[in-house]
């Protein structure tokens, strides 16, 4: 629920965390620390007065649009600027897109740890931007492609050892536009358009699928292979969220046996050795 005084608090506490001088402000003798009201007001391009009310917890519930701009004024971060839209909106703001060159080294060592369940990291728009071995070795070898062709919908509805490898390809194939509209609406169309163009002129499939308006969450469920050395294949996959990056999911895919688990690590040191 919004909380008029927790945003009060919050505010007027980031506000004293700011250095006036290095925002271009006169560095003169200030009663306290950080920017005044109407600097952050400035800042925002709001009215002084509109924000001294936000700092008083008076005025009403401020516009998604007014809390970016003092996100913004204020320097906030992801995190942070998330927890002023639950303090004065009681909800999340809507995902900013952030085009992504890959992960942090922290987060690729979790990829690294799960040695038979292979797991990545994709974007919003399903480019795939951090794997492990047990995922290049059962599902797709993502760093023998060139980056632009390292995306699940292209895989899917261009490739076609990819779409060999699906037991049910039609219905990963649902499964993935559903999931993918959902995303796309998180994204914003300006992001999302120039693949859906793409993917619609050279996949009659996709832009039939596209044009039913399927629409679904990515959960967990069971998904079948048929790989080229291990055969038929049954993973269980979840799909989870990456702390402070919105843009961005992690899938797993575990196999379903101890047997299966042992062939997956068979099958990456082979390659490592190879």
């Amino acid at each position: 629920m919004p909380s008029a005084t927790s945003l009060a608090a919050y505010l007027k506490d980031r506000r004293g965390r700011l250095d006036p001088a290095a925002l271009g402000f006169a560095a003169t003798r200030r009663r306290t620390p950080g920017l005044r009201r109407e600097e952050v007001a400035q800042r925002a391009n709001i009215s002084a007065t509109w924000y001294t009310w936000l700092e008083q917890g008076r005025g009403g519930a401020p516009s998604a649009d007014v809390l970016d701009r003092i996100a913004h004024a204020l320097m906030l971060t992801e995190v942070e600027r998330e927890h002023i839209f639950l303090l004065g909106l009681g909800r999340s703001p809507d995902i900013r897109y952030q085009a992504s060159e890959g992960v942090t080294p922290r987060l690729q060592r979790v990829l690294d740890a799960m040695d038979a369940s292979p797991a990545m990291v994709r974007t919003l728009t399903w480019d795939v931007i951090a794997w492990n071995a047990a995922a290049a070795a059962v599902l797709t070898d993502y760093g023998a492609l060139p980056p632009r062709e390292r995306n699940v919908l292209r895989l899917i509805f261009l490739n076609p050892h990819t779409r060999a490898a699906q037991a049910d390809w039609e219905g990963v194939a649902r499964f993935v536009v559903a999931v993918f509209r959902a995303d796309a609406a998180r994204a914003g169309a300006a992001t999302v358009q120039p693949l859906v163009d793409e993917l619609s002129q050279a996949s009659p499939d996709f832009a039939a699928m596209w044009r039913d308006h399927d629409v679904r969450g990515f959960g967990e469920g069971l998904k079948r292979l048929r790989h080229p050395v291990l055969g038929d294949l049954p993973m269980e996959y979840s799909a989870f969220a990456i702390d402070g990056r919105p843009d961005l999911a992690m899938l797993v895919y575990n196999p379903v046996t101890p047997a299966d688990a042992e062939r997956i690590r068979s099958l990456v040191a082979s390659k490592r050795t190879g």
